[in-house]
Parts: C-alpha cells; structure tokens; sequence
C-alpha cells in the first residue's frame, strides 16, 4: 500500500484529476453493469411471440392484461404502438424507443470523455515532468542526475497511468456500445413485425364481404 502511494505521488500533481477520472470510470462502469443486468432480468422473450400471436387475431384487450406490469423494453415499445394504433403506431414506437436508448445511453457520454481526457492529462503530466527535468538541469547542470531522472519518472508514471485508465474505459465502452446497437435490433424486429401484423389485420377486415 505505502508503494502504491509512493508511485502515486511520484507522477507529480496532475495524477489527482488522474485519480479523480479513474473513481468516475469505475463509477460508471459498475452503474451500467447494474443497469444492463437489471434490464436482462426483466426480459420475457416468449410474451413477446405472446403478443405478436395475439396481434394477429386482434385481441388488444388480452394483450393489455397479459403485459400489464411487465417491464420488459421491448414490450413496453409494443404495446405503446397497440395503444397508439388507430392514430400512428410506428410513430408511437419510435418515440418509446427513443426514451428506451435515452436510458441505454445513460452516462455513456461520461465514459467516452474519460476515454479522451484520461491520456491527455498524461501527456500534460509529462510535458510537466520533462520541464522540471530541464529545469533541474539548467540550475544544477550534470551535478545531480538524480534530480533530472526524477523529473522523467514523473512524465513516465503520468502517461502510463492515463493509458491505462484510458484501456480500461474503452473496453467496457465498447461493451455497452455493442449491447445498445443489439437492443435497437431487437426493438426494430419486433415493431416492424407488429406494424406487419397489424396491417394485415386491418386490410383482411376491410376486404372482408
């Protein structure tokens, strides 16, 4: 422990927004990891092949009872549409799915600045640590080589700890990223496949003698 805060405090003072940026990373990272867990859990495939079955035959009245208090994303998307169907129903779903990636997105931003800002604090940490390097050399010349080491070490420690934070940050990115573009997949499907179901309904009723 005491190495740690020795090596901490060798990367000089730029290394506390370092430290500040690594505690939001994690923050963020552990939020989402809740969030998309919470999110799975709620998730009832078969209600949804439920509902496109009901869809079919018209029966809007079964699906109210059968999703009512379900929190599945996707079948809060459907049935906003069902609600919405004798005025615009894919336009119905698309503003529920925007408020469904509102909250995929959430903090997301957060993470990609950390991303960004993490490496160039390490670079600011070593521009730093090298003009105290050529300071320490312009006042005590090759006298003391120690004290212009120090100044390297501190430009070294800050730019490898910003890359790590960085590494660290873009990995869960990504992660969630991949997760977001796979729930708009499935919310598509689903909407497309019951704006289908719903038109064939409509149209068997009206050519029907």
């Amino acid at each position: 422990m005491v190495r740690v805060y020795e090596f901490f405090l060798s990367g000089g003072p730029v290394m506390w927004p370092l430290l500040a940026c690594s505690l939001v990373v994690v923050t963020v990272i552990i939020e989402r990891v809740l969030f998309w867990y919470g999110l799975n859990a709620r998730r009832d495939r078969k209600l949804m092949n439920t509902v496109l079955s009901l869809a079919e035959q018209g029966e809007w009245e079964q699906i109210k009872i059968r999703t009512e208090g379900n929190r599945d994303y996707v079948i809060t998307v459907l049935v906003v549409g069902i609600l919405h169907r004798d005025f615009d129903m894919g336009a119905a779903m698309e503003a529920e799915t925007e408020m469904v990636l509102q909250r995929m997105n959430r903090f997301m931003p957060v993470l990609d600045t950390m991303i960004t800002v993490a490496p160039l604090l390490g670079i600011l940490g070593t521009v730093l640590g090298i003009i105290s390097s050529f300071k320490m050399l312009g006042a005590e010349g090759i006298a003391d080589p120690k004290l212009v080491t120090a100044g390297i070490a501190q430009a070294l420690v800050t730019t490898a700890t910003g890359l790590i934070i960085s590494i660290s940050a873009v990995i869960p990115y990504n992660y969630f990223n991949t997760r977001i573009d796979r729930a708009l997949h499935g919310i598509t499907t689903y909407a497309t496949s019951l704006e289908v179901v719903y038109k064939k309904l409509v149209r068997s009723v009206e050519y029907r003698p």
